[in-house]
């Protein structure tokens, strides 16, 4: 490790960019895995048969082209690159039919009919705000804001729940539909408040910049960050777990990219007792269930315009949906869950060979569950491609526990570092301005757990460093 002056522990993109941060700035830094390699939620791996690759957590990344932190570094020299699917989402109905999110605005519209008049007005000052607004909302305690008028604008719908603005202004499936799916990468019931940002968010970014993937895997951008890093100085040591400060040298800083839970365990005696009650009071949101196939060709969907987009939202209408997530945040385990998938190798050939197709899914599980879904994911995709089974060559499973043991950030197989309700969002993990700083001089958080919360953009990792940056200039 030598003398770092700064040490960042776990090396997920949000570890990673405060780490370049800091090194940007002239600091010497160290990052420490516990893994035997780096990435956190952005690795891939061999998970069926040899030579075919999956992402293991995350696949698909509007959020990496929209973030300030990646826009800001030269991750495309360091070996990054994006590849956009020729369409990037589309939304199956029964009977066929299919909503598609193009990334012209107008496009998508047209292919509303009846809604799209209102799709073009929900959507249309969000993308002609542009990065103006995403970056204030990545930046969710910069104060002055800089655009104050888009982000009130964003925020009077941003608010409310997505079945609401569901229900308000559009009257199709397709438009509906379209809708729910975005909403519920929120992982909360539609019916909450703020599921409908979710919404605007993802479904303007579609527009904005594409819901593209990283050629090869989502390893590529962690190995594109550990490249600029170390282009700079700063060193990434895997097979490093860290289990307490005090295995720790000296050090002017130290960057905890751990959720609550993790940070409350290695950090112990050093918290004073309040910070440590705020911390332990932090909630983790729905576990994943999560499949990755190799497939004998491409997923036979019933509308085959589905297959140019590289991700797809299973679940049929709103109502649907809006029933599933209902049934999850009440424990259960639905019948016809909602379920994200990706088919990358459509559109990256390197990631398996001999004509073998990728898929990668997920569906929402109560915390810590151990419910085997397979049978309801499988059936689920067969519902809107007949025939789907008869392609899977090998199959690998992935439920909480298993996500957690991959990431011990994955509490309860939770992938977005905490609950992203409404409340938690603001007070993430705890009240205040400077979330990403504590009370203990010299210690900081810079995990999904603090703003802007969970997806692969590195702004947590980004603040934390800027945090560490205006309360401690080097050597002071």
């Amino acid at each position: 490790m030598g003398d770092a002056e700064a040490i960042v522990v776990g090396s997920g993109p949000n570890g990673l960019v405060a780490a370049i941060a800091l090194a940007q700035a002239g600091w010497s830094v160290s990052v420490l895995e516990a893994g035997p390699r780096p990435g956190g939620g952005t690795r891939s791996e061999e998970l069926t048969l040899p030579g075919v690759v999956h992402d293991v957590c995350s696949a698909i990344h509007p959020l990496g082209l929209a973030s300030p932190a990646f826009r800001a570094m030269p991750l495309g020299e360091h070996g990054l690159e994006w590849v956009q699917p020729e369409v990037p989402l589309a939304h199956p109905l029964d009977g066929g039919r299919a909503a598609l999110l193009h990334r012209s605005l107008a496009e998508t519209a047209d292919g509303l009919a009846a809604d799209g008049r209102s799709y073009r007005n929900l959507f249309g000052p969000f993308v002609r705000s542009g990065f103006d607004l995403t970056d204030d909302i990545l930046s969710p305690f910069t104060l002055p804001q800089r655009h104050p008028l888009a982000l009130a604008r964003f925020g009077v719908i941003g608010v409310q729940p997505a079945t609401r603005i569901g229900r308000l202004r559009f009257e199709t499936e397709e438009a509906g539909g379209l809708l729910a799916g975005l909403a519920a990468h929120s992982m909360l019931p539609l019916g909450s408040l703020g599921t409908a940002g979710f919404a605007m968010v993802l479904g303007g970014l579609g527009h904005m910049v594409g819901w593209p993937m990283a050629r090869g895997g989502s390893q590529s951008i962690a190995d594109a960050l550990v490249h600029l890093l170390e282009s700079l100085g700063g060193s990434v040591v895997c097979d490093s777990r860290v289990t307490s400060l005090d295995e720790l040298p000296p050090a002017e800083a130290i960057l905890l990219d751990l959720t609550p839970r993790q940070v409350l365990s290695v950090a112990g005696d050093r918290l004073p007792a309040r910070y440590a009650r705020l911390l332990q009071r932090y909630r983790y949101g729905p576990g994943v269930f999560k499949i990755d196939w190799a497939l004998d060709g491409p997923i036979p969907w019933s509308n085959t315009e589905v297959s140019r987009a590289a991700t797809v939202h299973l679940g049929g209408p709103m109502t649907d949906i809006a029933s599933s997530e209902d049934e999850m945040a009440r424990g259960r385990h639905p019948e016809r869950p909602f379920v994200l998938l990706a088919q990358q190798s459509l559109f990256d050939p390197s990631r398996a060979p001999n004509g073998i197709q990728t898929a990668w899914a997920y569906c929402h599980v109560p915390n810590g569950s151990t419910f085997d879904m397979t049978e309801r994911v499988e059936r689920q995709i067969e519902r809107f491609a007949p025939g789907f089974r008869d392609l899977v060559l090998d199959r690998h499973t992935m439920g909480p526990a298993a996500a957690q043991s991959h990431n011990a950030n994955y509490v309860g197989g939770d992938i977005n570092g905490g609950a992203a309700d409404l409340r938690q969002m603001v007070i993430r993990p705890t009240p205040g301005l400077h979330p990403w700083a504590t009370p203990v001089d010299g210690l900081y958080l810079c995990s999904s757990s603090t703003p802007p919360g969970g997806g692969v953009h590195g702004m947590c990792g980004w603040h934390a460093a800027a945090e560490v940056l205006r309360r401690q200039p080097l050597g002071g």
